[in-house]
């Protein structure tokens, strides 16, 4: 009786090693699909690629475990979870309320916000945001309504800068309302 012929195993996939916590494949893994990843997101988000490649990474080493290579090669793989996360990305982008929705800024006035479950900091807090600057209080209203600052810069036209100087030029305005703290404080 001859024994079995001995097959060896074959060696672990990228994705199999990122997925059991090897801190070499996920380097390796970067280094050969970093290329892939970037155009395809540019493809898809010319403007925000940079984000959108970290988002799929990220992404990509959650779902390392489900890699199958009978199924699918790791390009393909990669592709396919890139792919997805880019239409994930552009549906809750237009989920998202645009300038254009927002025909007036909402007032926060002590008349548009009384009621008896309204308390005494909420009234102030929106006193003290009515009381900004229209150009601050249109980036903190979007900005709270989950806008990033790189979409309003997008959005409304301001520089990117211009609408990070204001979001922290209001949030200041507001803490310094909130907290009573001289406007010439820092």
């Amino acid at each position: 009786m001859n024994p079995a012929p001995h097959h060896p195993e074959p060696a672990p996939t990228l994705l199999r090693r990122v997925a059991v916590g090897d801190a070499a494949a996920v380097r390796e893994t970067l280094a050969e699909y970093g290329g892939l990843v970037w155009s395809i997101a540019r493809r898809f988000e010319a403007g925000d690629a940079e984000d959108a490649v970290q988002e799929i990474f990220l992404d990509l080493w959650k779902s390392a475990a489900r890699f199958d290579p009978a199924i699918a090669s790791e390009a393909a793989f990669i592709a396919m979870i890139a792919r997805r996360r880019l239409i994930d990305r552009r549906r809750t982008r237009r989920r998202r309320p645009t300038t254009e929705d927002i025909t007036e800024l909402p007032s926060f006035t002590d008349e548009t916000r009384s009621g008896p479950d309204v308390c005494a900091e909420a009234k102030k807090a929106a006193r003290a945001l009515d009381q900004l600057r229209p150009e601050q209080r249109q980036v903190l209203v979007l900005s709270s309504q989950g806008l990033s600052h790189q979409e309003i810069s997008a959005q409304i036209g301001m520089p990117l800068g211009t609408v990070k100087a204001h979001a922290r030029r209001g949030l200041l305005s507001i803490r310094q309302a909130l907290l009573g703290v001289d406007q010439g404080a820092p």
